[in-house]
């Protein structure tokens, strides 16, 4: 059912608006493997910090603009609940994104392994992913390559899920201060998590494609 391409041109903001989330989930996903990649330059960090709370909050307007459209509007492009979940997944991934970010400064982290670079890389391939997926939304043509990125974002989770487990587990081996392990802990959840909600969105898309296809 070619379910898209029959859209009214008011309802197609939609895709307007979950390209711009979806934008600005993927410069998030940038910004956080800079900031834990310069993490030893104080510039690099305060920068960084800034530059994902900006990224959050405008993100933030598009999903507010997205939940009055889908009041305002009779006759959506698929499933009204899919709708809300998939722009609030998106701004979930932020939202840890951001959390993780902010953590760092809360916990006065002075130094970082290197898996934590690492997880920040897969957050960013993760939400590159998502960024690519949610912009093919907009024709069934394209499900092949939507469903061929769900894929690709569900083994991104599974890595970053292994990467989390084995760098706390080095941690406890370790690092013998207590506090810097519990820091370090929170950062590595937060990071993994902001990979399982672009899973979600995945899982999300994977569900529209399936049933409008």
């Amino acid at each position: 059912m070619q379910l898209f391409s029959r859209l009214m041109p008011r309802e197609g903001r939609f895709f307007d608006l979950f390209n711009q989330h979806a934008a600005f989930v993927a410069q998030g996903g940038v910004a956080i493997s800079e900031l834990l990649h310069g993490y030893n330059d104080a510039q690099c960090r305060e920068g960084g910090i800034a530059r994902i709370g900006d990224l959050e909050h405008a993100a933030d307007r598009v999903t507010r603009e997205t939940t009055a459209l889908l009041h305002k509007t009779f006759v959506t492009p698929f499933d009204r609940d899919d709708i809300h979940r998939l722009i609030s997944r998106m701004d979930d991934i932020l939202d840890l994104i951001q959390d993780a970010a902010e953590s760092l400064m809360v916990y006065d982290v002075r130094q970082l392994p290197p898996e934590a670079a690492h997880l920040a890389d897969l957050v960013k391939i993760c939400c590159e992913r998502v960024q690519a997926a949610v912009g093919l939304m907009s024709s069934m043509k394209n499900a092949p390559s939507i469903l061929a990125l769900c894929q690709d974002i569900d083994g991104l989770e599974s890595d970053a899920d292994r990467v989390m487990r084995s760098a706390i587990s080095r941690l406890f081996r370790e690092e013998p201060e207590v506090r810097q392990v519990i820091k370090l802990q929170a950062v590595y959840e937060l990071l993994e998590t902001a990979t399982d909600r672009c899973q979600d969105v995945a899982d999300i898309i994977e569900g529209v494609v399936l049933e409008n296809g």
